[in-house]
């Protein structure tokens, strides 16, 4: 990770929300889900406050790193129909070794629809996923 990513750091990220981003589409296989209304997700909103986190770590990572989620504090207030465009934005409130804490909310141009606050751990790619791996092997060894 880059000495350039420092707390006050900000990003924006507009998204038009789609009919497939709405509850009923998390999982269409329980009945209860299915019948909710067809507002934007609370996890889809929370996934979109990730993407801005990402894009805003983006240009402060070294070759071969990411970054994973590791801690979601978020509050859904208001609910965004289809066809809305929410803007997420993310600030970068500390950075700690690995771990970069972010404040983020989301807007739908009417309403805040959520806030927050939500941390991520940097990674080098092939050490995750050679770890990832190791522990498929074990659950194929156990099935």
């Amino acid at each position: 990770m880059k000495p350039t990513l420092k707390p006050g750091l900000t990003h924006r990220l507009a998204y038009t929300v789609p009919e497939s981003k709405t509850v009923p589409y998390t999982y269409p296989e329980s009945p209860q889900i299915a019948a909710m209304p067809k507002v934007f997700a609370t996890g889809f909103m929370i996934v979109l406050m990730e993407w801005v986190c990402t894009e805003l770590l983006a240009p402060h990572l070294d070759p071969g790193e990411g970054s994973l989620g590791v801690h979601v504090d978020v509050s859904h207030l208001a609910a965004t129909p289809p066809g809305m465009t929410v803007t997420a934005e993310a600030e970068c409130v500390a950075v700690t070794g690995q771990r970069v804490a972010f404040n983020v909310r989301a807007h739908d141009g009417i309403d805040l629809i959520g806030e927050g606050r939500h941390e991520r751990f940097v990674v080098m790619w092939d050490k995750f996923n050679a770890r990832v791996a190791a522990k498929a092997a074990k659950v194929a060894q156990v099935a």
